[in-house]
């Protein structure tokens, strides 16, 4: 009792208490960000086989002299039909202004 540490001082159990919340939080924390790691993955995976179908799509219409040629009936050839018009032209629009 004259201002030296005790060797009896302990946490005791808010110390412990402390402690418990603590690693519950780290541990959620840690699970959390697993799972979106593991979502931004699948993600870019998805974004991947995407690209590569639509890689996939464009070889294949270069390969087939047919794709995008409006007598082959492809309505999004994004050719112009006899009226001027495209395929991807909204079908209300007659190319008129102001009317």
């Amino acid at each position: 009792m004259n201002g030296a540490p005790s060797a009896m001082v302990s946490p005791g159990l808010w110390g412990f208490v402390a402690f418990f919340v603590l690693a519950l939080a780290l541990y959620l924390l840690m699970r959390n960000m697993n799972a979106r790691m593991r979502r931004m993955s699948y993600a870019a995976q998805e974004r991947e086989r995407e690209a590569d179908a639509k890689a996939g799509r464009r070889d294949a219409e270069a390969d087939d002299p047919t794709a995008g040629d409006p007598k082959s009936g492809d309505p999004k050839s994004g050719e112009r039909g006899p009226d001027g018009a495209s395929a991807d032209d909204d079908e209300g629009r007659t190319g008129e202004s102001g009317t």
